[in-house]
């Protein structure tokens, strides 16, 4: 008699039904250090709790922390913080552009970046059992340079091993076509397992409905002080996509990615106004279906994939 697998969303406390992610800010970060932010790291345990804390009293029951391998994810921390707060939360293993290490790092890793994300998805992340659910990895501005074309190569070959979904960083919003032409075309990556981010970082409505048509997840970002000046297009991007029945493939996070960011110990606007501020946006003008697509059964979908290991 064979056994009927059915696609799971892989969570820090373990596979979660679909159906049961509930509302997500698909794309997040609790924890993050990077070479090109000192000083403004993500590293605060009790800031983290907070943000989460306020994302579920807001409504929130899902985050997607993006941060790859390499960038202070603090792991071991994720689970304990899902159990206090009641939050799924989503880790990712990949790799982002080279300039966020410190230097060296991205030589030391070599050609063993495929098997640290197959261990990273199936084993756990460092010395805890956590296990990524996702591959974060990341374009150029407008071309794949070497290092990223290498980071891809390997998120592909891990794909294939697990089934993980691939997250794409695009630099500025650009290249996602490269992208889809590399990990799609070349890679054999089904594009419902690519999620394409910032694409509201270049408001390029044709573009963004090329993007939609070939298959792929559309992410944008939610109000994020580093590219504030993308936030007044976020909606007419998403109502282009709505309007020419892309509805369905369409996802929304906040990208808060360092401490002045959040919330708890900075100037905001932090996690939890995804929800508190920019949900209600989209509810008044594409209205509560669509909604509740983007932040509900979209992510669902998105994230759950038939886990192999």
């Amino acid at each position: 008699m064979s056994t009927v697998t059915r696609p799971t969303v892989r969570t820090v406390l373990g596979d979660l039904a679909p159906e049961q992610l509930g509302v997500c800010d698909a794309h997040d970060h609790l924890f993050f250090r990077s070479a090109m932010l000192p000083g403004q790291e993500l590293d605060d345990e009790d800031a983290a709790l907070t943000e989460v804390r306020d994302f579920a009293a807001a409504g929130g029951q899902a985050i997607v922390q993006w941060t790859p391998h390499g960038l202070g994810r603090r792991a071991e921390l994720l689970p304990g913080i899902s159990t206090s707060t009641g939050v799924s939360i989503v880790a990712a293993t990949g790799m982002h552009r080279a300039e966020h290490y410190p230097e060296g790092f991205v030589d030391g890793v070599g050609s063993r970046l495929a098997e640290i994300f197959v261990a990273e998805l199936t084993v756990g992340i460092g010395n805890s059992s956590v296990r990524a659910g996702a591959i974060k990895v990341a374009g150029g501005f407008h071309v794949l340079d070497a290092h990223a074309r290498f980071v891809m190569h390997a998120a592909a070959e891990a794909h294939h091993t697990t089934g993980a979904p691939i997250a794409v960083h695009h630099e500025h919003g650009s290249a996602a076509d490269a992208v889809l032409d590399l990990l799609v075309g070349e890679l054999a990556v089904p594009p419902s397992s690519v999620i394409l981010g910032h694409l509201n970082r270049s408001p390029d409505h044709r573009a963004h409905l090329d993007l939609a048509e070939r298959g792929a997840w559309l992410a944008f970002d939610g109000p994020s002080r580093a590219n504030h000046t993308t936030d007044p297009w976020l909606l007419d991007c998403l109502a282009a996509l709505v309007d020419k029945g892309y509805g369905d493939r369409l996802l929304v996070g906040g990208d808060t990615t360092t401490a002045r960011a959040r919330a708890a110990t900075g100037e905001g606007p932090g996690i939890p106004y995804l929800l508190t501020h920019l949900r209600p946006r989209i509810r008044r003008h594409l209205g509560a279906e669509v909604a509740a697509a983007i932040f509900e059964a979209n992510p669902a979908r998105a994230f759950a994939t038939e886990w192999q290991g």
